[in-house]
């Protein structure tokens, strides 16, 4: 079953991917994986003859595979014609179901780094609006006040 597996996945792998890795699992499986689409997908032996399950799922940010999103069971007999449609269709509910993107809150054209999630506000202390802290007011007087006292040398020691 294993060769028949094989084999199979070696045609899927050439129709669905030009870039891809076929090797086998550890239950006798066999999966294909499309780096850079970043889904892969398996065929397993049932215990049924001709028969094999099909899943499909996304591979993660360090290379490891989730868990599938998807499975059905396919008849082996069929053409790789048709087995190539019903793994398309599997790889697309798996793209249907990936996670929405997260909500972008703080501050306006702050980026975050690609992979870090947005770290929510903590419990029990409601956030504070912004406003200019006591050390900026005092700046902004301490200007004023040089600024003033520049104006005052120039203008007012002459009696103009």
């Amino acid at each position: 079953m294993y060769a028949e597996l094989r084999d199979t996945a070696g045609e899927l792998a050439g129709i669905l991917w030009r870039e891809h890795t076929v090797y086998r699992e550890r239950g006798g499986g066999v999966v294909i994986r499309g780096e850079h689409v970043r889904r892969w997908i398996s065929l397993a032996p049932t215990g049924g003859k001709d028969r094999a399950l099909l899943r499909a799922g996304r591979i993660l940010d360090g290379g490891t595979t989730a868990p599938a999103r998807t499975e059905v069971v396919v008849d082996l007999t069929a053409g790789t014609a048709e087995l190539a449609a019903v793994c398309r269709g599997l790889l697309a509910d798996v793209a249907a179901v990936a996670e929405p993107a997260p909500e972008r809150g703080g501050r306006a054209g702050k980026r975050e780094r690609p992979g870090r999630k947005a770290r929510a506000p903590r419990p029990g202390r409601p956030r504070k609006e912004r406003h200019t802290s006591a050390g900026s007011l005092f700046v902004m007087v301490c200007v004023a006040a040089v600024l003033g006292a520049w104006l005052y040398s120039l203008f007012g020691g002459r009696g103009y």
